[in-house]
Order: C-alpha cells, then structure tokens, then sequence
C-alpha cells in the first residue's frame, strides 16, 4: 500500500499518546461534559458510512440504514453507551460494531416507528451514500465480502481519507499545500513508478530533491494513519497492531 513500512520512530512515542488514546471516546461518552456533542460529531463523520455500509449489507434501504445510522448515534450520547467503552475493552472500532449489532437487534422491528424529523441530526446527513453504496456494490469486493468485512473496508479508507484531509491542511497552514498536491500521487504509486521527473518539473526543483520530499511526505502520511487510529484504541500498542491489521484490510479489498 502507499503507506509503506512501519517506522518505530514515531511521533505517538512517550508523553503524547495519553493525550490522544480514547479521547474521542471519552469526551462523547462524558454525557454531562460540555465537549460531548462536539465528540459525538466527530465520531459520527468518521464512522458514519462504514456503519451505514454495514446497515445496508443487512438488506435495509438507503433511507432505513439513514434512520438507523443517524438513531444509534443519538442513543450512544442519549443512554451514554460510550461511557461503557473503558481502555480495557479495547478498539473502538470493534467495540462499535458490537454495540451497532444490539441497537439494531432491539430497534429494526421499530424502525418504521422511527423515521426522519423526530431525532436530532448531529451532522449533516451523507446525501450520496446511497450512490456511493451502489457503486462499491459493483466491485468483487463488495460484492463477495460479509457485513462485518464491508465495514472493515470502509473503515479503513475512512482513516485513509481522515488522515490524508489533516495531513494536507497541516502543508497549507505552511503555504505549501501545492507541494503537497503535486507529491500526493507519490503516495499511490510504487518508488519506481512515482513521477518524480514531472512533479520536478511542476515545482520547478531538483528530482533528487522530490525523492527527499516524496520520503517525507511518505512518513508523515503514516505518523498521521497512526494518529488517527490512536484515537480509538487502548493501548500504545495497538497502534501497530491497528495499523497493520488496516494494511491486511486493503490488501484484501
């Protein structure tokens, strides 16, 4: 994958991991907490697709998989289920998968019961997931793949697509976001396929200087997967494992 291989020389090393272990997590599951709509937010825009995809492989319509989607994020703050998801349970990823699987064992009965305008919206609705679900439908991948591992997909170009979004704001707040926007198919492609010859060309630098830049754009794409999967996990060391195990997911898809 274009990520390459891990570097032990991470930034989530000594001091900075406690800041960012469960804390999404923690916050939304703190119901009382001033910051806990605000998390829930953000963890509804990360997770919300995968686990809509998921809805939708159990054979709900689009407009069913919205309600339900929408519906257990409102009863994760409203019942503070997060408040339940301590370190010792592990990955949020799967602690949220499990806790979908019994909303939806008590609620698909009632979900006609519960469509659309009684429920509060914490974020904008996904208004061409039922496009973007078709089109994914139509590859192998999706097409073969069980629910569990559909969301394991999505999930995993989810943190892609997270940590891509930061990593290029963090090269525009230096005003280098077109050096970026050129080295980004340098992710991508393998070293000896990379375009460094057109991209050197593009910023009008020296190529070897575009190899150095491509290496470090390489790991700072990396330190920032491993920064957003951090996020969700326990320990320190899940990073690695999470982060591997995210590779192993887009090997199979």
């Amino acid at each position: 994958m274009g990520f390459g291989v891990s570097d032990p020389s991470n930034s989530l090393g000594s001091g900075r991991f406690d800041q960012t272990q469960w804390s999404l997590v923690i916050a939304a599951g703190a119901a009382a907490g001033s910051g806990a709509a605000a998390a829930l937010a953000q963890l509804c825009q990360t997770y919300w697709y995968p686990l809509y995809a998921f809805v939708r492989r159990q054979g709900a319509t689009h407009h069913d998989a919205q309600d339900l989607t929408q519906a257990f994020f409102g009863k994760l703050l409203e019942k503070n289920y997060l408040g339940d998801a301590s370190r010792s349970r592990g990955r949020f990823r799967t602690f949220l998968l499990a806790s979908l699987k019994h909303f939806l064992a008590n609620e698909w009965d009632k979900r006609a019961a519960k469509k659309r305008g009684g429920r509060v919206v914490f974020v904008p609705l996904d208004a061409d997931a039922a496009d973007r679900f078709e089109h994914e439908a139509i590859s192998l991948s999706s097409s073969e793949c069980s629910a569990e591992e559909l969301y394991d997909q999505r999930w995993a170009r989810t943190v892609l697509k997270r940590a891509l979004t930061a990593l290029r704001a963090s090269y525009a707040a230096n005003h280098q976001a077109p050096v970026f926007d050129a080295l980004k198919p340098c992710l991508t492609l393998g070293k000896g396929a990379a375009p460094y010859a057109e991209v050197a060309l593009a910023l009008g630098i020296d190529e070897n200087a575009v190899k150095v830049a491509a290496h470090r754009l390489r790991h700072r794409y990396r330190e920032a997967i491993r920064t957003e999967i951090a996020n969700t996990v326990s320990q320190e060391d899940d990073v690695e494992e999470e982060f591997h195990y995210l590779r192993e997911v887009l090997t199979r898809s």
